[in-house]
This record gives structure tokens, sequence and C-alpha cells, in this order.
């Protein structure tokens, strides 16, 4: 099991998981059950374990346990743009992400990855932080067609995600 936050999630509570040199996103819809971007292959290696290509691609929204896409990884409750932004109601939130599970969607590391998504759930603009110090980094590979963790190029340079 992941170790929880201190206090459990609300709905429309997000949440950040920590990988190992990146952090997935995720939104809490109730029960245990959060809905959230991965890849669309069954693959149990793939998805919200690994981050995705930079060039992108498509993407699928998808409902399940929490514990389960934490697999062990600890994670924090991070409404961090509640002062910026007025978040949606709950219900709204929630009725947005229901409507989305199932779907396939574009993904790409730099303009439409997790993070953009669950804040573009929460508050109706998508923000992503881990993205923002590496992005000189990353468009210079994006062209090449590399393969890259996103943080993994934020701790070459020193910085944090």
């Amino acid at each position: 099991t992941g170790i929880p936050a201190p206090h459990p999630p609300k709905p429309g509570d997000l949440i950040e998981i920590f990988r190992f040199g990146y952090q997935h996103w995720v939104v809490y819809v109730g029960n245990g059950y959060v809905v959230h971007l991965t890849t669309p292959s069954k693959n149990p290696t793939g998805g919200s374990s690994s981050p995705f290509s930079v060039q992108g691609g498509k993407a699928m929204v998808k409902r399940e346990q929490l514990e389960d896409v934490a697999r062990g990884c600890s994670y924090q409750i991070n409404n961090y743009l509640d002062d910026m932004y007025q978040p949606l109601s709950a219900e709204k939130i929630i009725s947005y992400a229901e409507k989305l599970i199932g779907k396939e969607i574009w993904y790409n590391v730099l303009g439409w990855n997790c993070e953009h998504f669950v804040t573009h759930l929460r508050y109706g603009k998508s923000h992503s932080e881990q993205v923002r110090p590496c992005v000189g980094d990353l468009s210079l590979l994006e062209g090449a067609g590399a393969w890259v963790g996103l943080s993994g190029l934020c701790s070459q340079r020193g910085e944090s995600p």
C-alpha cells in the first residue's frame, strides 16, 4: 500500500504521488477512487508508473483505487493553486472527471500532462509546475524525438520539479 497523506482526501482534492524521478497527479473522487491520465495500454509497467514520451500521443482517462495507482509510493494532498484560482465545486470536478473516464485524449509532457489534466478538472485552468523549470531543456530534445523522463532532466540541472 502507499504511504498515505496525513489526513484523508476529500472529493475534488488533487493528490501528488511521488514516483522515482517525477510526480504523478490524480484527482480524488471519493470512496478510495481517483481519476487520472495514464497510457491506454494494459501494460502494468506503463501508465502512471512511468513518464510518457516527450513527443506525446494518446492517453487514457481512468478511474482506479488510489492505493492501486500509488503502488507503494508516498503521496500527499496538494491543492497548491487554491490561493491563485477558485476551485470548482466537488460536484462539478467529479462530474467532469466521470464524463471523461474511458476516453482517449491527447497527451504531451510539455502541454498536457497528468498535472495539467487534474488542475484543469479542479480549477478549469491547466497548470504544471513540473514543466516550468525544464521547458528550455525539453524543447531542445522534443524535436529529436527523445524519450525522457521530465524530472530526470530537472535533476541533472540541480532543480526539483
